[in-house]
């Protein structure tokens, strides 16, 4: 208990993901260990996000009148997926020469990595659809409305 009478606050799951403890043996291959325990939930979430895009596109497709096909949809999944992963792997390799270039004078970066890398891979699965399909919809508008292009 806190001088308040609070019961001492208690890690959500969500926190535990986000903010883990970094990895306790710092050697190369204890450093590779935590950050590929961590890869799979990175994939699910990376790919959830894409997977709702996706849905988001298709949806918008139909409404100004161009569905797209399968195809379409699929075709940047396997290069997106491939690229994530090598980012992925940026990760242990960043963390690991940092810790060999300034060993224990700081803190271990590899939770600061791990959460900048799915953020901004969750967040690329978002913007350049979303920045396609807004030009999508000007064009739309502008055919509608002043019947060009």
């Amino acid at each position: 208990m806190d001088t308040f009478g609070d019961p001492p606050p208690t890690e959500s799951p969500l926190v535990r993901f986000l903010y883990p403890a970094p990895a306790r043996r710092r050697t190369a291959g204890g450093i590779f260990k935590w950050w590929e325990s961590r890869r799979l939930a990175y994939n699910v979430i990376v790919g959830a996000g894409g997977a709702l895009t996706m849905s988001i596109a298709t949806v918008f497709s139909q409404i100004v009148g161009q569905p797209m096909a399968v195809s379409q949809l699929l075709a940047p999944v396997l290069p997106i997926a491939i690229m994530a992963n090598i980012c992925y792997t940026l990760g242990p390799l960043t963390e690991w020469f940092l810790h060999r270039l300034w060993g224990t004078d700081v803190q271990p970066v590899g939770p600061h990595l791990f959460r900048a890398g799915l953020i901004l891979s969750a967040g690329a699965t978002f913007l350049l659809p979303t920045l396609l399909m807004g030009f999508a919809l000007v064009l739309w508008l502008v055919r509608g409305i002043f019947g060009l292009f």
